[in-house]
């Protein structure tokens, strides 16, 4: 056994499958994958994770045009507009610790054609970077995740062939796989989102900070082999 005090010990990473199941209009979405990627840096090397984004749909009967925000809460969850002020600005701030910008949105949408991109994305590699457009263009720009003209410039922008992504738009291409995959995970008791199923087997609940995630992270990794 060598004495060298300058060797230097290989860290060995461990593989780990990590299930992201969420929705673009999902503020608590973004805190929670940003505070999770956060986590995985903390954990640096002991860690390789493999990321898979999982499709989830809020509001799937809800039409392309959406619904206004605070009529859309008041209906879904009887709150109040001092209720909806704080939370929005308990969101504000947590999205601001973790380097994401929140503003003010006037309408929420159906999300359905955008995880058909994803899905598509996927398959390319691209698709934490479409998720993350996705999430910039509504969160930030306050645009419409369910408008084909923003879907087809946000595709292009992160490197997917806009001409494909018109094609899966205008057809319905990737509606039965996101279909399955929602059906999937509701079979399997997820009714919420975010939730981060770590090696098919782990389940980690909601948009929590990314002290708990590493704790997580640590012990799975310290007791799977």
């Amino acid at each position: 056994m060598s004495s060298d005090p300058n060797r230097r010990v290989k860290i060995v990473s461990k593989q780990i499958r990590i299930d992201f199941v969420s929705d673009v209009s999902c503020p608590w979405c973004v805190i929670g994958l940003k505070a999770l990627e956060q986590a995985l840096e903390n954990v640096g090397d002991a860690a390789s994770a493999q990321l898979h984004f999982q499709p989830f749909e809020l509001n799937p009967q809800m039409a392309p045009e959406g619904q206004d925000i605070g009529e859309h809460l008041a209906e879904k969850y009887g709150a109040s507009f001092e209720q909806r002020a704080a939370t929005s600005e308990m969101i504000r701030a947590r999205g601001a610790e973790l380097g994401f910008e929140f503003n003010a949105r006037e309408r929420i949408y159906n999300t359905f054609d955008a995880h058909r991109l994803l899905h598509w994305a996927g398959e390319h590699g691209l698709q934490r970077e479409l998720k993350m457009a996705l999430f910039s263009a509504y969160f930030t720009a306050g645009e419409s995740p369910a408008s084909h003209e923003v879907l087809l410039r946000l595709a292009a922008n992160v490197g997917l062939d806009p001409a494909e992504a018109a094609r899966i738009l205008a057809s319905d291409a990737y509606a039965v796989e996101v279909r399955e995959r929602e059906q999937f995970f509701q079979r399997h008791g997820i009714s919420s989102v975010p939730a981060i199923i770590i090696n098919q087997r782990h389940l980690i609940s909601g948009g929590q900070p990314p002290e708990v995630f590493e704790q997580a992270l640590r012990q799975i990794l310290a007791t799977e082999d």
